[in-house]
């Protein structure tokens, strides 16, 4: 089956040239490791892929790095030894054996202009392969440039594209060699770990707020039909009964009224006693009872909506949590902001240096690294 074109892609500068240059998120990141490592002495990789043709275009995928363990710059010459040689074919066959070896990556400090003429001629020797790529990146800066091999000369890209899909071959070959690099687990996928990371939290977050809602929705709506139920039930139930107060209050009322009409204008004697005394109290007693029963029936309609919440309450607890990603940290995994703090100091207490400032912003979604405040919780990568 045909590879199509990637679907998530990030552009990095203009890409109308040919070959259109696809590069994985994590050789991205990995390189970007190879850099800081770089300051020291040269350092190179050689890059994995495929080169292919699709609609036409040429096109090719750097989906896997391997690093190249000696690399000598002499002047505007670049070396590189036989034995390096083989342990790269050999890690590329190891760790990517369905793909091959479609350029290399040079990072050093300087600028390319002067080693053009060196890379030129050992791209040639090792990887001529028409539209295969080299990179150099400065590993002072962060600048980088791009060059495709065609009709014998590395000619300059204006861009590429960086594209995200599972990279399983590269993630197992950044593992096995990050105690070599000096890198630790969470600095090697720092970038695209992050990102997932901080999205699973705000699709969690999300989720909750949805299900928390929906759940205080539910039991309302629950609670309103057992309530309506209930009242139902319980007025049909006592119609009878509601029909006899309403009947005695009807005859209490008259009966009141019968006594105001018997009360003789002022200064005349009553004719007749007001009301019969007796009667009276015969129908408040009949009323009370009434009154009572149907409070008694009300008393079970509360018992029964409340044990109708509660059933609903554990129905609502049985559903799964989901994204256990926080639920797997703890409290080592994050920093709490002090009065004077910068993160400056937040790196050299943890790390023993400033190097992991940018990691920190990164894995915190900071864009200004000074907007801070007492008291913030930071994840450490």
């Amino acid at each position: 089956m045909e590879r199509q074109f990637p679907k998530n892609v990030r552009q990095v500068g203009n890409v109308c040239d040919e070959p259109k240059i696809y590069m994985e998120d994590y050789v991205d990141t990995y390189l970007s490791q190879l850099r800081t490592k770089a300051l020291e002495e040269p350092a190179a990789a050689a890059l994995v892929g495929e080169i292919t043709e699709h609609d036409g275009q040429a096109v090719v995928y750097i989906s896997g790095a391997v690093q190249i363990n000696e690399i000598e710059i002499k002047g505007a010459e670049v070396f590189i030894k036989d034995e390096a040689r083989k342990d790269m074919e050999d890690k590329q066959k190891e760790y990517f054996p369905e793909q091959s070896i479609v350029g290399w990556c040079l990072i050093e400090t300087g600028h390319p202009m002067g080693l053009t003429k060196g890379a030129n001629k050992l791209h040639g020797k090792i990887f001529a392969k028409e539209n295969s790529i080299f990179v150099w990146k400065d590993s002072a800066e962060n600048e980088e440039m791009f060059f495709a091999y065609k009709f014998g000369e590395l000619m300059q890209m204006g861009g590429h594209y960086i594209y995200y899909e599972r990279n399983p071959a590269m993630q197992n070959y950044m593992i096995s060699t990050r105690r070599q690099n000096g890198v630790t687990p969470s600095e090697m996928v720092e970038d695209r770990a992050a990102k997932n990371f901080r999205s699973a939290i705000r699709e969690k977050a999300e989720y909750k707020e949805h299900r928390q809602s929906s759940r205080m929705l539910y039991v309302t709506s629950v609670l309103l039909i057992i309530v309506v139920l209930a009242i139902g039930v319980s007025a049909m139930n006592n119609y009878d009964k509601m029909e006899s107060v309403q009947s005695s209050l009807e005859s209490l009322s008259q009966s009141v009224n019968k006594a105001e009409e018997s009360v003789p204008p002022k200064g005349e004697e009553p004719s007749a006693p007001a009301a019969n005394p007796e009667a009276v109290s015969e129908l408040e007693e009949e009323a009370a009872e009434d009154t009572e029963s149907m409070e008694g029936a009300g008393s079970i309609e509360d018992e029964e909506g409340t044990e109708a919440a509660a059933d609903v309450e554990v129905s609502a607890g049985n559903i799964p949590e989901a994204f256990a990603t926080m639920e797997q940290l703890g409290d080592a995994d994050f920093y709490i902001v002090k009065k004077g703090d910068t993160l400056d100091s937040i790196s050299t207490d943890v790390y023993g240096d400033r190097n992991h400032v940018d990691a920190i912003c990164k894995m915190n979604g900071l864009s200004d690294g000074n907007l801070i405040y007492i008291g913030q919780k930071l994840l450490l990568p």
